[in-house]
């Protein structure tokens, strides 16, 4: 028997084209880790994602350039027993603050590190702009999702890179012919608190912010500020589903960040959900149209046929089903080796 949450999901309306990925989801995720929990969290979705066999995990990307930054995440891919999977770093910006739970990389317990991992330097890892343009000269054609949770810094350098000895097409065109569409946490589209929100990730890096929404030749599907922050991470199942183990990166990072009984908004768990699973009525659509951000860091979506973009939308029982399968997802432990 469907139960009243499952109708409701099931009549949510037809499904558009960018809702339709192959399985599994080749998928590259870009992220600004060590500032925000939600990154972290977001990661941990992923690799429960690929532990089902929805995802391939084809890299992880960072627009945060702190020594610690790709080393958190190194330590977690390694806990789900994907330390392999490649790590590019940004270069050049001015975001190197310092984060209060990337720390979890050099902890250790009677003088052994807590959390195994090989890349103990962000400043050893390869140029990110190089490795996207590696990873995406490998894919099939019109395959690869990005998940873009930081800055816009890496995508607007690839969209600008030229080529090189992994292709020999410029950034636009390996782009257009690689990628399927990217879904991106940034911007908002419903005020907040009867307000313009300049929201963060724009607002660090607004030129390529400008860019995305300008040059970039796929579908965007922004998942704008008002979302997670509608759909809180629940407190209950940091302290109670993270146990299996004795230590556990999320987990930990969560309480070093801001402890329970706060309750983290789920901004790059979205982004990262609707990804891999567009068709499963999480969020709906907005119409198609065009996003654009001024020189504040304001993002606007107009709609406009035969537009490019789009962004999430909610209702009370999304949410809540959202909600529950976040935790469900974060918290599942690693496949056995």
């Amino acid at each position: 028997m469907l139960t009243p949450i499952l109708i409701g999901l099931l009549s949510l309306g037809a499904t558009t084209s960018v809702e339709a990925p192959q399985r599994p989801v080749p998928i590259i995720f870009d992220t600004d880790m060590g500032n925000d929990v939600d990154d972290a969290l977001a990661l941990g979705v992923i690799h429960a994602l690929e532990s089902r066999g929805e995802c391939n995990l084809l890299g992880v990307t960072l627009t945060k350039d702190h020594p610690l930054s790709a080393p958190y995440v190194d330590l977690v891919n390694t806990f789900y027993n994907r330390g392999d999977i490649p790590i590019g770093v940004v270069k050049d910006v001015p975001t190197r603050s310092d984060s209060k739970f990337t720390v979890l990389a050099e902890t250790k317990d009677k003088g052994k590190l807590r959390y195994p991992h090989d890349l103990r330097s962000g400043d050893d890892a390869p140029d990110a702009t190089v490795v996207l343009r590696k990873l995406l000269a490998n894919a099939e054609d019109n395959t690869v999702v990005i998940a873009q949770v930081g800055f816009s810094t890496n995508l607007a350098r690839l969209l600008d890179s030229e080529a090189d000895n992994h292709s020999d097409l410029n950034g636009h065109d390996l782009i257009a012919k690689k990628v399927r569409l990217i879904s991106v946490m940034a911007g908002a589209f419903e005020p907040i608190h009867d307000k313009t929100h300049k929201e963060y990730n724009v607002v660090k890096d607004i030129p390529a912010a400008q860019a995305l929404a300008d040059r970039w030749p796929t579908p965007i599907v922004y998942s704008g500020y008002e979302i997670g922050l509608s759909i809180t991470y629940p407190a209950i199942s940091i302290l109670n589903d993270y146990s299996y183990v004795e230590h556990h990166p999320l987990a930990e990072a969560y309480q070093l960040y801001s402890p329970t009984p706060h309750e983290r908004p789920t901004w790059d768990l979205t982004s990262v959900l609707w990804a891999v699973r567009p068709d499963r009525g999480y969020f709906s659509l907005s119409t198609a149209g065009e996003v654009t951000v001024d020189n504040e860091g304001v993002s606007t979506f107009k709609a406009k046929e035969g537009g490019m973009h789009y962004y999430l939308i909610a209702d009370k029982v999304q949410k809540a089903v959202v909600r529950e399968t976040l935790a469900i997802l974060s918290s599942q432990p690693p496949e056995d080796d």
